[in-house]
């Protein structure tokens, strides 16, 4: 079994759902990254808070085994997110973002981070990406995740990450703004020529499409009956794909596949609840049981 390292945020989020208000709750990629995938394998963090983070929720990640001696901790108010969902709840509202200690956050990797095999850069400026690529050495796979807001401003700087690493991770309407293209295998296709070798579009509810070695595979979404808060869902399903890859030690047409539907999996459970918390409270049963059931879901 190999580690996996997760280089991305630790926020306090203020959520609103349908189903209610949660107030500065423990959020972040990487918190729900490192969640979802200290269920497969070793999880090291890095990210920045303030001396305000509680605690209590530095004890969640412990409890979980998440390595946090790269969790760093400035002086200052930790960032903080605040967001609502209406109807069926397939984006977020932004009402507030306050960047405070991760507007200056630098990675700083410890040394025995440094060999980790396999590497997700969360959703960051990619001048830190690239700072990160500069501070592993011979990784596995590197995994990375953008958004809208680096591919409309800073497109020459995420680019030259993007010839450096191996999977991107993004959803359909960042595809299409990277690519230009509307059609989903016209825009995989543009990418790959980026530097990428396999592209993976997360489509929400919808599920997931996984491009790797010429080859498509596509995972349904769960029909999950009651969805409480989507926020993280992104991030689970990543931490639960990188972890499975993780445990299984090696990149596959095999592994990616099953690496997949294990992602789904703790996204599908991660949606039933506000925050982190049915994601620290998973059994290896529960996620098993479900990886079967996404089987007969795909099974002819």
């Amino acid at each position: 079994m190999s580690s996996v390292l997760i280089v991305g945020s630790v926020a306090l989020d203020t959520v609103e759902t349908p189903m209610g208000l949660r107030e500065e709750m423990l959020g972040g990629s990487a918190t729900y990254f490192s969640m979802a995938a200290s269920h497969f394998s070793p999880v090291r963090l890095v990210a920045v808070v303030g001396d305000d983070f509680p605690d209590e929720l530095r004890r969640l990640f412990e409890s979980r085994a998440v390595d946090i001696e790269g969790l760093q901790v400035s002086p200052g108010r930790t960032f903080r997110w605040s967001g609502a969902y209406h109807g069926m709840m397939n984006e977020a509202v932004t009402r507030e973002t306050q960047l405070n200690v991760f507007e200056g956050f630098r990675p700083m990797l410890p040394d025995r981070y440094r060999d980790t095999p396999f590497v997700f850069l969360g959703n960051i400026d990619p001048v830190l990406q690239a700072d990160v690529m500069t501070q592993i050495r011979a990784p596995e796979l590197v995994a990375l995740d953008t958004m809208n807001f680096w591919i409309d401003g800073a497109r020459n700087r995420l680019e030259d990450v993007l010839a450096r690493i191996d999977l991107l991770i993004i959803n359909e309407g960042e595809l299409q703004l990277l690519s230009g293209k509307s059609n989903v295998a016209a825009g995989i296709r543009d990418v790959m020529q980026m530097g990428p070798r396999s592209v993976i579009i997360k489509r929400g509810g919808y599920g997931s499409v996984l491009y790797h070695d010429s080859d498509w595979f596509f995972v349904p979404g769960y029909p999950e009956e009651r969805v409480v808060d989507p926020t993280g869902a992104g991030d689970s399903f990543a931490g639960g794909f990188m972890g499975s890859l993780a445990r299984d030690g090696e990149v596959t047409a095999r592994t990616l596949r099953r690496a997949m539907i294990y992602g789904s999996v703790v996204a599908s459970f991660n949606i039933t609840d506000f925050g982190p918390w049915k994601l620290a409270d998973l059994s290896a049963g529960d996620i098993e049981q479900r990886f079967n059931d996404f089987r007969r879901l795909v099974s002819i």
